[in-house]
């Protein structure tokens, strides 16, 4: 193996093992809260935590959920730099939608992607939180507000970054469409619930 693509394949591994972390079940697994994979949706991110009525416990989820994004970005930035440091991100992001240890069945990428952002490129992360809120407080549905703030994402990482970056923040936006596909198809229908409203659906 070429010395040249060992930062890579480090960053890139790096990253999928702090991304593939499963806080939202070692936290309400803590709290006495149950398994999160038994509760609303089944997911293991902050959104489905929420549901269990525990707002603490998901405000912490959502903040693990970004750091375990952040750091490996940062890591691999320190020791070999931007373009490993993009591809930690994208491990990340692998590591927190397919785990390895819970069968990849993980979550769906929205706070890791914030994390991701903000570590890689934080005004394109702040962008990406305001055009969340915006759609969230006007629209009041949360899967549409994270699909928005993807799709627009890639666009300012270009404007504000350059192409490698806004290749990478499309890579990770394509991937969260993937993830809320189902969501996709409930918008499609007029049957995704609003904020506040089904707290079954995903």
């Amino acid at each position: 193996m070429p010395n040249e693509f060992l930062p890579f394949i480090l960053a890139l591994a790096l990253g999928y093992l702090f991304g593939s972390i499963p806080f939202g079940l070692i936290l309400t697994r803590a709290a006495g809260l149950g398994d999160i994979r038994n509760i609303g949706s089944g997911n293991i991110g902050a959104t489905n935590v929420l549901r269990t009525g525990n707002k603490k416990v998901a405000a912490a989820t959502l903040v693990l959920d970004a750091f375990k994004a952040v750091a490996p970005v940062l890591i691999a930035r320190y020791f070999w730099g931007e373009e490993p440091a993009m591809l930690a991100a994208v491990g990340a992001f692998l590591g927190h939608c397919f785990p390895v240890w819970l069968g990849f069945k993980g979550g769906k990428g929205v706070a890791v992607m914030i994390g991701s952002l903000l570590a890689l490129a934080w005004p394109v992360g702040l962008i990406f939180c305001a055009v969340w809120l915006l759609i969230a407080f006007t629209r009041k549905i949360s899967s549409l507000s994270a699909l928005t703030a993807a799709a627009t994402a890639p666009i300012f990482a270009y404007v504000l970054g350059n192409d490698r970056l806004a290749v990478t923040v499309l890579f990770l936006a394509l991937l969260l469409f993937f993830q809320h596909r189902e969501n996709i198809a409930r918008l499609l229908k007029g049957t995704e619930p609003r904020i506040g409203g089904d707290k079954k659906a995903a």
